[in-house]
């Protein structure tokens, strides 16, 4: 009976069994495919660091469409597509990921890392500048957009705050001075000197937290003339500065300097104290403002008393054309020469600064400026007019300066560059002896590290 009873219960229970066991597999079917909706962004973030970009966009790539607000996978995902050849797909990712998170530097650094493999330097240059400062740069906009890339590159694949740049170059030259109203007058017109140049230094950026840095510059100039009775030139110029990236912005401050040799062991220092802001409206276009306070120290002798503090204030605009071969920029400056002990007085200033950038291929770009200023003097002085009865003249001085260059650049092997290099100068003013102008061509090779 008893065993009857419990045959009974065993066959009562035998059409559960699989009820529960279909329940149990559905559960856990159901757990992976939660579980399958997140990526595992750890992973992720170890492959992109081992450089292992295919694995990682594998990785990655089937959650593409469900997590298009989620900043770091964008930038992983952007990476891994820089890292595998992708850059059109890796701009469109990075660009995603800043649309989540505005302040992300390493996606500032992804996007102009995808411009510039793309061929758009001009855009690689405003972006990488959202987030990166370096002065001294060649004229050229594709070398300074290299230069950032190479920072760039340090920063998100060695995975370290500092990194740097650097460069050496030499070449020969001519420099030959014009004739003006003034060498008519006074002469030297009919120079025509020789000369060998030499130009090293380079740059560092070190990342702090929060989209704070700092940065330095250092540039050494010589140029040595064939002529016994021409001075060599010897410059040295300094920056070092603090930067908060912010959004497409940036703000810099901090202090500039140069050292220049005036013969006879006499050097010119200049120090100054400054702020800049630059800000990205959009990929092809960028503003900037800056003031600037430079106080010009001469040595000792007859050109003290032309040392003076400088204020200036300047804005810009930048322009990317043509897919980002192409650049544009614009400058405007204004200001007061004070604090002097010049003959002429104090003297307010304005000008501006015009200068276009081509690139033709990955190897070959062309380019050229054109710079005014205008000077107002504050004090009437005696000058020199060869027309007069006593060679003198009473007058307020106002000078117009200018000046005009050009360049080509040709990459002939990778670092190394030929940069054949055009300068034009003309200072035009009433007063006959500060009539001056001249013409310089050189030819420099340049390696950049």
């Amino acid at each position: 009976m008893i065993e009857t009873r419990m045959a009974r219960r065993r066959v009562a229970r035998l059409p559960w069994r699989p009820a529960m066991q279909v329940f149990i597999l559905t559960s856990v079917l159901f757990a992976n495919a939660v579980f399958a909706a997140d990526p595992d962004i750890a992973r992720a973030r170890q492959l992109v660091r081992e450089g292992k970009y295919q694995d990682a966009y594998g990785l990655l790539s089937p959650f593409e469409s469900t997590r298009a607000g989620d900043a770091e996978f964008s930038y992983l995902m952007g990476r891994a597509a820089l890292g595998t050849q992708q850059p059109g797909k890796a701009k469109a990712l990075f660009q995603r990921s800043l649309a989540a998170r505005p302040d992300f530097v390493a996606a500032h650094l992804g996007l102009g890392r995808s411009y510039f493999a793309l061929g758009e330097y001009a855009e690689a240059k405003i972006e990488f500048e959202t987030v990166l400062r370096f002065e001294n740069l060649p004229p050229d906009v594709r070398s300074q957009a290299q230069v950032y890339d190479q920072a760039a590159r340090q920063t998100l694949d060695d995975d370290k705050p500092l990194s740097g740049f650097g460069y050496a170059e030499t070449g020969i030259g001519q420099y030959r001075v014009n004739e003006t109203v003034g060498t008519n007058a006074l002469g030297g017109g009919d120079r025509r000197d020789t000369f060998y140049n030499a130009r090293a230094g380079g740059g560092f950026n070190y990342a702090l937290q929060n989209g704070y840095a700092i940065d330095g510059t250092l540039d050494l100039r010589y140029r040595h003339y064939d002529n016994s009775d021409s001075r060599s030139d010897q410059d040295l110029r300094w920056r070092l500065a603090g930067s908060k990236a912010f959004g497409e912005n940036n703000l810099s401050a901090g202090f500039r300097g140069r050292t220049s040799y005036r013969g006879d062991g006499n050097y010119r220092n200049d120090v100054s104290i400054f702020a800049d802001l630059r800000m990205r409206y959009d990929p092809d276009n960028q503003f900037s403002f800056g003031g600037d306070i430079r106080r010009r120290r001469y040595p000792e002798g007859r050109e003290r008393a032309l040392s003076r503090t400088t204020a200036l204030v300047s804005a810009g605009w930048v322009n990317s054309f043509m897919d980002g071969v192409g650049s544009f920029s614009l400058t405007g400056h204004a200001g007061r020469n004070y604090a002097t002990s010049r003959p002429d007085g104090d003297s307010n200033v304005f000008g501006a600064t015009a200068a276009l950038d081509f690139t033709v291929n990955k190897t070959l770009s062309w380019g050229g400026f054109a710079w005014w200023e205008r000077d107002f003097y504050a004090s009437d002085n005696i000058h020199f007019h060869p027309d007069t009865v006593d060679n003198t003249v009473f007058l307020r001085r106002r000078d117009n300066l200018y000046e005009a260059g050009a360049y080509l650049v040709w990459e002939f092997v990778p670092t190394w560059t030929l940069r054949p290099e055009l300068l034009w100068i003309r200072d035009q003013s009433n007063a006959i002896g500060f009539n001056y102008s001249s013409t310089e061509f050189w030819v420099n090779v340049r390696k950049s590290f």
